[in-house]
């Protein structure tokens, strides 16, 4: 079976929100456009704002300490604002470069957030830095096949927005992304090196649709696999335009 790029997927605000796309361009050495572009610092964050750098992930608001989190969708509209949507929540429009909108979005999210926590302080954004989780400029690639070995596992469907993932690869076998670092691929017109596995956190022991732990996720990998890795890290080498159902070929 030929591999195809069966999903795109940004997350334009850090843990608060995933969007499916239907084609995007690549740039070479930078993510996915818009993806984690902002960042929600919390009350203990080691840095005093606004944020003039990349910091770590332990200084912002994330699923792994909220579930309810990854529960939230995103939609980028074409004034620039974006929609927020949770099972328990309303709609939230929002710029997040504007002060009062920011204001909204940290009262929007406290609901979501365990009073024992440092509460949400500040909505961040560095120039032309995203705040993934690595400092790298790395695009996330994943598969289906090993997502459909884990669900089995489990015992239950599991939806891919448990892993935050961007790219999302159909056809290729159950875990050949494993032994793909250092491998190049071609997606499209753009060519991407794979440099490292993802390890994986409680985050994606909570489901997508309730906002609510209901897989050890953690658990079925370590089972399946002997580690808690799930998908890979690659930098963008060519840029190029990609779609979903382009071919995935490996160099």
């Amino acid at each position: 079976m030929t591999a195809r790029l069966a999903h795109i997927v940004r997350h334009p605000i850090k843990s608060i929100g995933y969007e499916t796309l239907h084609h995007a361009s690549l740039s070479k050495g930078r993510v996915l456009p818009f993806d984690r572009t902002w960042a929600v610092s919390h009350e203990a964050a080691g840095f005093e704002g606004p944020l003039g750098h990349w910091a770590p992930k332990r200084n912002f608001v994330r699923g792994v300490a909220a579930p309810g989190l990854m529960a939230v969708a995103a939609r980028a509209m074409d004034d620039g604002t974006i929609e927020l949507t949770h099972p328990e929540l309303w709609h939230l429009r929002l710029d997040p470069d504007s002060p009062a909108d920011q204001a909204k979005l940290i009262e929007w999210l406290r609901p979501l957030w365990p009073d024992n926590r440092p509460a949400p302080r500040a909505v961040e954004r560095v120039a032309d830095i995203a705040l993934t989780d690595m400092p790298e400029p790395y695009i996330s690639i994943l598969s289906l096949s090993s997502l459909a070995m884990l669900s089995e596992a489990a015992g239950q469907p599991l939806s891919p927005h448990r892993f935050r993932g961007n790219l999302w690869v159909e056809g290729w076998e159950p875990a050949a992304e494993r032994d793909l670092i250092g491998r190049r691929l071609r997606i499209g017109t753009a060519e991407l090196e794979i440099a490292m596995p993802i390890t994986r956190c409680r985050a994606t022991c909570a489901n997508p649709e309730t906002g609510t732990e209901d897989v050890e996720t953690l658990r079925l990998l370590e089972s399946l696999w002997g580690n808690t890795q799930f998908g890979v890290y690659a930098t963008v080498l060519t840029g190029g335009d990609i779609a979903s159902g382009d071919r995935v070929e490996i160099l």
